[in-house]
């Protein structure tokens, strides 16, 4: 697994993880049994873990990250409903970490943020009747109002009343959930981590059935599905019913032959009932046609037209969201700015089949909920201390530095010698100088296995216009280099070296790319030479952490050699 991460990120994957455990288990358990305000108590779970894990881990940017990662494992879930959740879980945790960061991480902080990511419940519903049904929606709930103030005569304007009534009930659920939190986070603070085993509600194995599933994905059907998506809507606004009808009735049946999961939420008896009374309600409020048009006939092709759009965009959510999942899209960001968050998916996703398995009954969070996600979030500090010990073991990046001609790339030849002594499969590339009499006129690049010379740099430049320094750049050279590297990822060769990583990688270009791969991977010792005037850069760029670092003028080579061949062979890694 890749699973080079900043510990912050680390930490995002662990607690975001977590939530999206209880989301999958609890989630599912509570939507089966159609209970009242199941998204308020998920929503509650996560405001929950938030709170109380920041009492030990105190980064900041840390709720924002784990409702990214929640969002996305929430993909995961059996349920074909995608978008909704994903979009409510990411603005919750963003409403949480928005607060922290305006009032501080204190009470005031903590209760704040918690109304207000339990009332982004309310807030979503309201937004999704209007995306689904239009605006048409607002006036039959406003029509629907007066008629039911005018029935019991009463005289107060209470087209909002319901609406106030239950931003308060959802403010409230936050306000306990925010205590919960804070009593939970400082229960760990003062007792000390251990592990306890909690009930299983559900096994695993389901989460296992379902991540493993075999479904072709396809980044052009994605493309299709956007255009169908939009195209439903445009047909759907501009012409009249018998072109639209047939439209959506088609895009429907094609998205449903490609994607099962697709028809879900269209199957279920509550969509239809509420299909049946959306249309009637139209039919009956929105009436105001022209003398001699048949009322009726207006308002119950109205609603027919609300309902296709609801349909559609069910439906099309739910199949673009598929697509979404596929690992072509989720590792689209690898080897940018960004790389951090398919690896601390690709971490949550190993991570949260355990997670799972510690999940307890709902009926053990309600009668003591406290003792119980101290129990769950005493999981988080033993798989982190895991964590970094596979990351500080898996493999070694070990840097060798010094000035101009100090012998660099000398020690590193040295090195390969040394490995092929030791039986350590070893490749990379070497910039070797060249020189006429006393000056250097150029570099040739030297694949490390074959010993094939590819010209890299030259002084009158005959390579092209692209320069570093005084030197121009040949193109060939960096197309050969980057294909060698590739070559040894794709092998999982032991020992990558790369020899003269400085202003060129650090500007994006050279070999950027590979090191950005090399790096994510487990198992595979990157050896690097780098000028002492680069180094911090270098470390800093690509996050290294603790490398071990030789100063090529203060070591005794054969020595130095001799350490760090017996290091990778002592971590078992060769």
């Amino acid at each position: 697994m890749n699973t080079r991460l900043s510990e912050k990120w680390i930490k995002a994957s662990i607690a975001g993880t977590i939530w999206a455990a209880s989301e999958i288990v609890l989630g599912s358990f509570l939507h089966n049994l159609r209970i009242p305000f199941s998204g308020n108590i998920l929503t509650g779970i996560g405001i929950i873990i938030l709170i109380s894990i920041s009492y030990i881990w105190t980064e900041k940017g840390l709720f924002w990250r784990a409702g990214l990662i929640c969002a996305i494992l929430k993909t995961m879930s059996p349920s074909a409903v995608i978008f909704g959740p994903m979009v409510a879980i990411f603005s919750e945790s963003l409403l949480l970490e928005i607060s922290v960061i305006i009032f501080g991480r204190n009470l005031a902080g903590f209760f704040i943020g918690a109304m207000l990511a339990m009332s982004w419940n309310l807030f979503q519903k309201i937004l999704n009747f209007i995306i689904f049904y239009g605006s048409n929606i607002i006036e039959i709930y406003t029509n629907l109002l007066k008629m039911a103030q005018k029935q019991l005569n009463i005289h107060t304007d209470i087209v909002w009343m319901p609406i106030l009534i239950l931003l308060v009930i959802y403010a409230l659920c936050g306000l306990l959930a925010a205590v919960i939190g804070i009593k939970t986070g400082r229960r760990m603070l003062k007792q000390p981590v251990y592990y306890a085993n909690g009930n299983v509600s559900r096994s695993p194995d389901s989460f296992n059935s379902f991540s493993k599933s075999n479904f072709n994905y396809s980044v052009t059907w994605l493309f299709i599905n956007v255009f169908l998506l939009i195209g439903s809507f445009v047909i759907l606004n501009l012409t009249s019913w018998y072109l639209w009808g047939p439209v959506i009735i088609i895009t429907v049946v094609i998205w449903s032959l490609k994607y099962k999961r697709a028809l879900r939420q269209i199957s279920k008896p509550g969509f239809w009932i509420f299909f049946v009374v959306i249309t009637l309600l139209t039919a009956f409020f929105l009436t105001d046609a022209s003398a001699g048009e048949n009322l009726f006939r207006k308002g119950l092709l109205t609603g027919i037209q609300m309902n296709f759009r609801a349909v559609v965009i069910i439906v099309g959510f739910s199949v673009i969201g598929t697509e979404l999942y596929n690992p072509v899209v989720r590792n689209f960001f690898t080897g940018t700015s960004f790389r951090n968050l398919p690896l601390a998916i690709e971490l949550s996703v190993e991570s949260l089949p355990d997670f799972i398995a510690s999940i307890p009954e709902l009926k053990s969070i309600v009668k003591n909920p406290v003792s119980i996600f101290y129990q769950v979030l005493s999981h988080a500090e033993g798989r982190l201390s895991e964590i970094k010990k596979k990351n500080n073991n898996s493999r070694k990046v070990i840097i060798i530095t010094g000035s101009i001609r100090e012998g660099k790339t000398s020690f590193a030849k040295m090195l390969i010698g040394l490995f092929r002594s030791h039986n350590i499969s070893a490749g990379g590339i070497i910039s070797e100088r060249i020189s006429d009499k006393e000056s250097t006129v150029g570099y040739d690049l030297v694949n490390i296995e074959t010993g094939e010379r590819t010209v890299f740099l030259r002084l009158d430049g005959e390579c092209g216009p692209d320069r570093i320094g005084r030197f121009s750049i040949c193109q060939d050279g960096i197309k050969t280099g980057n294909n060698i590297l590739n070559s040894l990822i794709v092998k999982k060769n032991k020992v990558i070296i790369i020899d003269e990583v400085g202003l060129l990688e650090l500007n994006g270009k050279g070999w950027a790319g590979s090191i950005n791969s090399i790096i994510g991977i487990s198992g595979i010792n990157l050896v690097i030479t780098v000028r002492s005037t680069f180094i911090n850069d270098v470390i800093n760029k690509w996050n290294l952490g603790d490398p071990l670092v030789f100063n090529i003028s203060e070591i005794d080579w054969n020595k130095t050699g001799e350490e760090i061949a017996d290091l990778i062979l002592k971590e078992g890694i060769n």
